[in-house]
């Protein structure tokens, strides 16, 4: 197995919605799909959110898997395939991510936010626009400055090592 196929096997942000919000299908994919993962259907394709129900320390159905998600290749896998980063270095990056990810996710059960989404990819949408509406005459706590720093440097992290 390559280093590629190891690393998109061991890291999962795709799939767990940290990256991608929400997985498009074919209509052509649809019949083949339908029993493997609940679709939501629009105009004949389908979607469905992330983070994937088949996803749980790997994907369950990774040579059944759509073909957004076959296609989807992030800056890591990118970098990988290109031979400019080493699947250890690779690995580092992915667990930085996933401990940045957590850290909010903790963070946003103290705040007790009340989000709508259960995708962590549409959950950062929803907090950063709670933070822009709020009032500039209303100080944020410590705990929220904190928040919106980790929120900062998750998107940095996304945006330089995934593409994203």
């Amino acid at each position: 197995m390559s280093d590629s196929t190891n690393i998109c096997l061991s890291c999962g942000l795709c799939c767990d919605g940290t990256v991608i919000g929400f997985v498009q299908v074919g209509c052509e994919e649809l019949p083949l799909l339908r029993d493997v993962i609940d679709i939501e259907n629009t105009n004949g394709d389908g979607f469905f959110l992330q983070p994937c129900k088949k996803y749980c320390d790997g994907c369950t159905i990774y040579s059944r898997r759509p073909k957004q998600c076959a296609s989807f290749e992030c800056g890591i896998l990118k970098s990988i395939e290109k031979q400019e980063l080493d699947f250890d270095s690779a690995l580092d990056i992915i667990n930085v991510v996933k401990q940045k990810k957590f850290t909010i996710e903790r963070e946003l059960a103290v705040q007790q936010f009340n989000l709508q989404s259960q995708s962590f990819y549409f959950k950062m949408g929803e907090v950063k626009k709670l933070f822009q509406k709020k009032s500039p005459d209303l100080a944020l706590t410590p705990s929220q400055l904190n928040l919106i720093e980790e929120i900062k440097q998750l998107d940095n992290l996304l945006a330089n090592e995934f593409d994203v």
